[in-house]
C-alpha cells in the first residue's frame, strides 16, 4: 500500500483514539457507523453481520463463515450483502496498540440507487447464489471517500445530519465501481436468485419467532423447496430452520443480559414451545446453560 493509504490510516486511528473509550462495540455520532474495540486477543465469538462495510484500521481478525475461515486485516474489507451468521476472532491486538474497526451499514436499497445512477445494473439475472460475505484487497479511492467519511466526527451535529448521507453515497459509489459491485449489484436485481433468497432472510429475521412453512416461502419467491434449501446454504452457509435457529438463540442472550426474566419466559418469547429444547440448544450454542449464563448479569461479570 502507498504511502497515502498510512497517512489516511493514522489519522483515521487518531481520530477515533481521541474520542472514545477502547473497549468493546461502540455506537458513534454518525448514523450507521460504529467502531469494535479489542485490547486483546478472543476465543472464536458468535456474530451476526448485517448488510454493511466493515474495514479494519489496526490488528487482525480472522472470521469464520461455515466451514471455512477468512483472515483480514487493514489492507481489504469485507462486505456482507444480508444477515448473516459468522464467528470472530481478533488474531492481533494488545494494551498499547489495540484492535480497531468500523463498521458501516447500508440497504440493498442504498446500493440499488447508486447501480440505477450509474446504470450498472446486471442484464443477465444469476441463475446460482454465492456466499453472502466478500472480500477484497481495500482501494485508495474507497478509502479517500472512507476517511472524508470519517472527519465528520469532527463537525457538528448539524452538519453531520446533512453530510453523511452525501458522503455515505461516495463510498457506496466508489464500492460499486470496484470489484465489490459486481458481488452487491447481484444480491440487488430484482428477480435475481440472490435477491430472491435476501428476501427469504429478511423474512426470517423479522418473523424469527414464528413457525417457518418453507413450501410458503418456496413459493412466494417462485421457487421450488429444493432450490431455496440450496441457494439459501451458499449464501448463509445455513438451512433457513438453523438460520432461524440461530437468530432466536442471539435474541435470547439479549434478553438475558437485559432483563430479569424467567427461563421459560426468554424460551417463549423468541418461538420456543419447550424451555427443555432451548436450554439444551443455547448450552450448545454458547457453551453455558441460560440460567448460568443468567447469573453471570446479575453477578456483574
Amino acid at each position: 500500500m502507498d504511502q497515502r493509504f498510512e497517512n489516511y490510516r493514522s489519522e483515521m486511528i487518531n481520530l477515533i483514539t481521541s474520542r472514545y473509550e477502547l473497549n468493546g462495540a461502540v455506537q458513534s455520532e454518525i448514523p450507521n457507523l460504529d467502531f469494535y474495540f479489542s485490547k486483546e486477543l478472543t476465543e472464536q465469538i458468535n456474530i451476526m453481520y448485517e448488510p454493511s462495510l466493515c474495514v479494519i484500521l489496526q490488528g487482525d481478525k480472522a472470521v469464520g463463515f461455515g466451514e471455512n475461515n477468512y483472515g483480514y486485516d487493514h489492507k481489504m474489507y469485507l462486505l456482507s450483502s444480508t444477515h448473516l451468521p459468522a464467528k470472530m476472532k481478533i488474531l492481533k491486538a494488545s494494551n498499547e496498540t489495540p484492535y480497531i474497526s468500523l463498521r458501516i451499514k447500508f440497504t440493498l436499497e442504498n446500493i440499488y440507487e447508486v447501480l440505477k445512477a450509474l446504470d450498472s445494473q446486471q442484464t443477465n439475472l444469476d441463475e446460482n447464489a454465492e456466499k453472502g460475505l466478500f472480500f477484497d484487497d481495500m482501494n485508495i479511492q474507497l478509502y479517500e471517500s472512507l476517511y472524508r467519511f470519517m472527519k465528520l466526527l469532527e463537525r457538528s451535529k448539524k452538519d453531520i445530519e446533512f453530510l453523511y448521507p452525501l458522503l455515505t453515497k461516495e463510498i457506496l459509489y466508489n464500492l460499486v465501481k470496484s470489484q465489490g459491485g459486481a458481488f452487491l449489484s447481484k444480491f440487488c436485481m430484482e428477480g435475481s436468485v440472490s435477491n430472491k433468497i435476501v428476501q427469504v432472510i429478511t423474512y426470517i429475521k423479522d418473523h424469527f419467532n414464528e413457525k417457518l412453512n418453507i413450501n410458503t416461502l418456496a413459493k412466494s419467491i417462485d421457487m421450488s423447496e429444493s432450490s431455496l434449501y440450496q441457494h439459501f446454504k451458499t449464501i448463509t452457509t445455513l438451512s433457513p430452520i438453523q438460520f432461524q435457529k440461530k437468530l432466536r438463540l442471539e435474541e435470547a442472550k439479549r434478553l438475558l443480559q437485559l432483563q430479569n426474566k424467567e427461563i421459560s419466559e426468554v424460551a417463549f418469547a423468541v418461538g420456543y414451545e419447550s424451555p427443555s429444547q432451548f436450554s439444551r440448544e443455547f448450552s450448545r450454542m454458547f457453551g453455558l446453560s441460560p440460567k448460568a449464563f443468567a447469573n453471570l448479569r446479575i453477578e456483574g461479570v
